[in-house]
């Protein structure tokens, strides 16, 4: 086991820690910048493309097949060619999605492009944060690994934030922009500025210690760890990393299976169900269909991106109240509290637009109160989400499964997470074009009253318990 020490005897050099993992999780940035700048163009490019139903929901969720191959396939490369090479590839690909889903002129081309960066989010989902807690110091690694989901959220934030302003100067986002192109295609481009950072910024930052120590390279190990913590402990430090490594042997699938029952383990089951379940509870149809969503409410398209940016900023300030509630309250409590508040949000935007008013083109007709209702429930919902299921499912699949298991149990669990955001997002348009608005959020409601009981019958409280006891327990 890895020694740990407190803040007080261990000094550490808190302007380069800072660097390092701010740089690492621009990874994360560029994940939520990625998975939500398309919200602004899904109408422009069905025009554009002429897409039916069925092809702007695959247009949307294409990417998210590339961040499920990415997730699952990120922790063997990293183990390959170091964290640091492997983020640098993750730049390279948040840069050739960025600058080639802008220049499509087909559906085609413009898959291709999702797929390459939904690779580098699905990747940069799993490296950041593992780089970022194998340089930290032991005393500083939660709130530093924090960093990555507060810039998830922020890069949501600011895809959304962008898409409003640029569609607002364009006066739409299928309008001319800047030199002659569209709105929309520019809603990508401005992704090339944070991926440029990010690029540059790698120069800055060391290879993690721990691979190096893998990898038979201690004295450069030595040397960053020294930088990172200049005390007197870094030999016994690479000595104990050392010990760690040598025990380790790569994942296997087979270790799921219960050697006592011959069926997959128990804690596999529930991992399984709360990954599904934060992405059936319909969050990401806000996050990447926002502006749909609000335009067949009845809004404008600019009054649509308005709305995004304020849920973008509701989910942020959503998050921070999360990471200082989850180690006081625990997981669980929140779990169940976040499952009670977005049943009944969703529930109640059930039936105001199941109820609301249609036009002769087709369109839901909101009244003044109905329309005001529903941008309240949305954002209570977004609340209820951000301080919840959204950081604290991560949480948990980090601390729930055994060490013998964990990587292959993350693995699974994380390609179960992705493959139901892609089922999620693929069938919004369907569900829109068949069953309404209405009928559609009533499936998420259901998804959430679901959930709820399911946290209350099989999931464990994960705060305060070793490993073996929720194993043995």
């Amino acid at each position: 086991m890895l020694r740990e020490t407190s803040p007080v005897d261990e000094k550490v050099n808190f302007g380069f820690i800072i660097l390092i993992s701010s740089v690492a999780a621009l990874g994360g940035f560029l994940f939520g910048y990625d998975s939500g700048c398309i919200n602004g163009a899904i109408d422009a490019l069905q025009k554009a493309f002429g897409a039916s139903n069925l092809g702007s929901g695959f247009n949307v969720a294409s990417m998210l097949l590339g961040c499920a191959a990415g997730a699952f396939m990120a922790g063997g490369i990293a183990d390959k060619f170091g964290r640091r090479a492997a983020l640098f590839a993750a730049a390279i690909m948040f840069g050739l999605s960025a600058f080639g889903s802008g220049i499509a002129n087909d559906s085609l081309t413009f898959i291709i492009f999702r797929l390459i960066g939904g690779f580098a989010v699905g990747a940069a989902s799993i490296i950041s944060p593992a780089y970022i807690s194998e340089v930290a110091p032991a005393a500083y690694r939660g709130r530093l690994s924090s960093l990555q989901q507060m810039a998830i959220v922020l890069g949501l934030f600011i895809a959304f934030l962008s898409n409003w302003l640029i569609a607002r100067a364009a006066g739409g986002a299928s309008q001319e922009f800047w030199m002659g192109y569209d709105a929309w295609r520019w809603m990508f481009w401005v992704e090339l500025i944070p991926v440029g950072l990010f690029f540059l910024g790698l120069f800055l930052i060391p290879e993690s210690p721990r691979y190096l120590i893998a990898t038979g390279r201690e004295k450069k190990a030595k040397d960053i760890m020294h930088r990172i913590a200049p005390d007197k402990n870094t030999g016994q430090k690479v000595a104990d990393i050392r010990k760690t490594v040598n025990r380790e042997r790569k994942p296997k699938f087979s270790d799921l299976i219960n050697e006592t029952t011959r069926k997959l383990h128990p804690v596999v089951w529930v991992g399984l169900a709360i990954a599904a379940l934060q992405q059936l509870v319909g969050i990401n149809v806000v996050f990447y269909y926002g502006a749909v969503l609000w335009k067949a409410a009845g809004f404008t398209e600019g009054d649509a991106l308005m709305i995004n940016v304020i849920g973008g900023i509701i989910n942020v300030v959503s998050t921070v109240v999360a990471i200082g509630l989850v180690d006081k309250w625990g997981r669980k409590p929140l779990l169940l509290t976040g499952s009670a508040g977005m049943a009944i949000f969703l529930g109640a935007l059930a039936v105001i637009f199941g109820t609301a008013g249609v036009s002769e083109t087709g369109d839901l007709q909101l009244t003044g109160p109905a329309g005001m209702a529903a941008l309240i429930c949305a954002n209570l919902y977004i609340v209820c989400f951000g301080i919840s299921w959204g950081p604290v499912m991560w949480v948990m699949l980090g601390e729930m499964f055994p060490n013998r298991i964990r990587g292959a149990a993350l693995a699974v669990a994380g390609l179960c997470q992705w493959g139901t955001n892609f089922t999620v997002t693929m069938t919004f348009p369907i569900l829109l074009g068949t069953i309404g608005l209405g009928g559609a959020y009533g499936l998420y409601a259901a998804f959430a009253l679901i959930s709820f009981f399911v946290v209350k019958a099989i999931v464990r409280e994960t705060k305060g318990l070793t490993l073996e006891e929720m194993e043995n327990g």
